[in-house]
């Protein structure tokens, strides 16, 4: 860094956690460059309009608990566009029907059995399988969901609610997913009690009284504008200097701090930087420190990636059965042999969209892929619209065609958090931490969704501006 200049920050990766971390560096004394490879902003998050109304292609909604979603489209002046679901029960289609989720339960492990029993979701034998729960706290080592859950209530449990849930975060599948990398909250209460139904019930708030109208808070919250529009205002509210098609293939140490290789080997351009966030999934990020840091590289290659599509499908709305309006969609287990996973039925879910374009169309999003399906996504995109409408129809009695369709193909898009993520995780933080001027963040560390992305995004940036101030001497 020349006398008298600002030291400069790389972020490779313009996803949300990148473009986040360009945020959170943007009140600081630095200059910031965000380098993305593709030839637009924003990750897996995208919106494009279908049959008139825009609707995301990837993330449609955040967690409205987790705060750090919501501050940064605050931060970004997206704050008046936040809009809450209209509706958010759900329901399971299994064993030939839909039937309703448990409204006690912990990502399908339920507190409530007589609540579990009366859904129908799982046999009387699944059910009083779970009410003879195998007691025993939670261990000190890393297990799989469908271990600990499964030997613990039955593996009907897991295979009925746990793992269509979890399938519609992860992409995954409960025999390889880590119990404690995925369902932290319910593996530190399991640590408290020794009965799992009673960990879940202390997760969960007191049911209301019957007299208690009160308006709760919601769970999940959206943008009127599509999540897809949150990367380029969180790009334009940084100031950072955003460059896409800017592929960065090598990354090495310098004297000073990094040296990055972007473009192509015929014709290299060479980035110097003080300090370089790291923004990309596992794979490139491993290949990336390959040279630099042997350690992280491995612990970042053993972290597996699954692919999906979506499949957004628009219907006349008299075409879409009315007994249907009252729920937000549904969840399909991998035991039922279908290859749609979920269904949001999303202008139920999100009134908001019901009212844009020519308000004549119901709008169904189906997500397809699981970990290990890959002849499914093998399909071209007609015939997997065309079986998207087919099992849809079979769970809701839709006879209609749609008069629009959209496929939405994410290729290697979620990480897998299967057993031994954490200590991945441990051991990649922990090399990465000896690297001056590195810090690591994105999906593949700490949560999938946009808000823990968001914190991997706060803590990457405060980690480089710590080095630089210890080293540059910045205030």
């Amino acid at each position: 860094m020349a006398q008298g200049t600002l030291p400069h920050v790389a972020v490779i990766g313009g996803g949300i956690a990148g473009l986040a971390a360009a945020f959170f560096l943007s009140d600081e004394p630095v200059t910031v460059t965000v380098l993305e490879g593709a030839p637009r902003i924003g990750g897996k998050l995208r919106a494009s309009e279908v049959a008139g109304v825009p609707m995301d292609a990837g993330a449609e909604a955040m967690l409205a608990r987790r705060p750090e979603g919501i501050d940064l489209i605050t931060a970004a002046g997206l704050g008046e566009n936040l809009v809450p679901a209209g509706v958010t029960s759900s329901a399971i289609y299994t064993r030939g029907a839909l039937r309703p989720l448990p409204k006690r339960q912990f990502m399908g492990v339920p507190a409530d059995m007589a609540e579990l029993a009366a859904t129908g979701v799982v046999s009387a034998e699944g059910v009083e399988r779970a009410r003879a729960e195998t007691a025993g706290k939670a261990g000190d080592g890393d297990v799989s969901v469908t271990e600990y859950i499964g030997s613990r209530l039955g593996t009907e449990i897991v295979d009925r609610l746990v793992d269509p849930l979890l399938g519609g975060v992860y992409a995954g599948r409960s025999e390889d997913l880590s119990f404690r990398a995925t369902l932290a909250p319910l593996a530190a209460a399991a640590t408290r009690h020794d009965a799992l139904t009673d960990a879940v019930t202390a997760l969960l708030p007191p049911p209301p009284a019957p007299e208690d109208n009160s308006k709760k808070p919601p769970v999940f919250v959206s943008l009127t504008t599509g999540v897809g529009s949150l990367p380029e205002a969180v790009a334009k509210a940084s100031g950072a200097e955003i460059r896409t098609g800017a592929m960065v293939r090598d990354l090495a140490r310098t004297s000073g701090g990094w040296r990055l290789t972007v473009g192509s080997a015929a014709k290299p351009e060479y980035v110097e930087a003080d300090a370089v966030v790291l923004a990309v999934p596992a794979a490139p990020a491993s290949r990336l420190l390959a040279g630099t840091d042997q350690a992280a590289s491995a612990a970042l290659a053993a972290i597996p990636y699954s692919s999906m599509a979506i499949i957004t499908l628009a219907f006349r709305a008299g075409d879409f059965p009315g007994q249907h309006r009252a729920r937000s969609g549904y969840l399909v287990p991998a035991v039922d042999g279908k290859a749609v996973k979920a269904a949001t039925f999303s202008t139920v879910k999100w009134p908001h969209l019901a009212e844009q374009g020519d308000g004549g169309v119901h709008i169904v999003r189906c997500s397809v892929g699981r970990s290990g399906d890959v002849a499914v996504l093998q399909r071209d995109d007609e015939d997997l619209a065309a079986l998207a409408a087919r099992e849809l129809g079979e769970a809701t009695g839709l006879a209609a065609d749609p008069v629009e369709s959209r496929v939405t193909r994410w290729g290697g898009a979620l990480p897998q958090y299967n057993v031994g993520h954490l200590g991945r995780v441990a051991a990649i933080r922990e090399a990465v931490a000896a690297q001056p001027g590195l810090a690591v963040a994105g999906a593949a560390y700490d949560g999938v969704g946009i808000p823990a992305c968001v914190a991997t995004a706060k803590t990457a940036a405060a980690q480089v501006l710590g080095h630089l101030r210890s080293r540059r001497g910045i205030n």
